[in-house]
C-alpha cells in the first residue's frame, strides 16, 4: 500500500483542495485523484533516506548539554546586553571550524544545534573542505569555540550517526 499511495495524507488533502477549488462531479474526483497520486509519488522519489540512528545514549546526553548550554548562553547574552559588556569591550567575531561531519542531516542537527544558542550563528559551511563559518557574539578565545563545537557537539553526533 506504501508503494501505491507514499503520502497518503499529501494526496487526500491535494485530493480535497482540488474538489474545493472546483465543482464537484466523477470527472473532477478522478482528475484530482491522479494528480494527488503522482504528486505523492514525485514527492517521494525526492525525499532523501532517513537518517540512521547508530546509538541513542549520546543523543540522550547531547540534548542534556544542549539545553544547558542553551540556558547558560541565554543568560550570558542577557547579561552582556543589559550591562554593557566587559566594559564596552564586548568584540564580535568570526570562526572558522574544520568539521568532519559530512552526512546533511547531522550537519543539519549541528546547524540547528549553533543556531538555537543565543550569541552564535551559523553563517556557512563549505562541503568541499569541511569548513564551517561560525559568528560569535562575544568572541574571546577562537580555540576555545572550535573545541566547543567540534569535541562538545560534533563528537556526540558521530557517536549518534556514524
Amino acid at each position: 500500500m506504501k508503494r501505491l499511495v507514499p503520502h497518503p495524507v499529501l494526496s487526500l488533502a491535494l485530493l480535497l483542495m482540488w474538489l474545493l477549488m472546483t465543482r464537484f462531479s466523477l470527472g473532477h474526483l478522478i482528475l484530482g485523484g491522479a494528480i494527488a497520486l503522482v504528486a505523492g509519488w514525485a514527492l517521494g522519489a525526492l525525499e532523501p533516506e532517513g537518517p540512521r540512528i547508530r546509538r541513542i545514549w549520546p543523543f540522550v546526553r547531547l540534548v542534556g548539554i544542549v539545553s544547558v548550554d542553551i540556558i547558560r548562553s541565554n543568560i550570558a547574552v542577557a547579561r552582556l546586553i543589559l550591562t554593557g559588556g566587559r566594559h564596552g569591550r564586548r568584540r564580535s567575531g568570526f570562526v572558522e571550524i574544520p568539521l568532519r561531519l559530512r552526512d546533511p542531516f547531522p550537519l543539519g542537527l549541528l546547524a540547528m544545534i549553533v543556531t538555537a544558542t543565543p550569541g552564535t550563528a551559523w553563517l556557512e559551511y563549505d562541503s568541499d573542505t569541511g569548513v564551517l563559518l561560525l559568528h560569535v557574539f562575544d568572541l574571546i578565545d577562537d580555540e576555545a569555540w572550535r573545541h566547543l563545537i567540534r569535541d562538545r557537539y560534533e563528537a556526540l553526533l558521530l557517536e549518534v550517526f556514524a
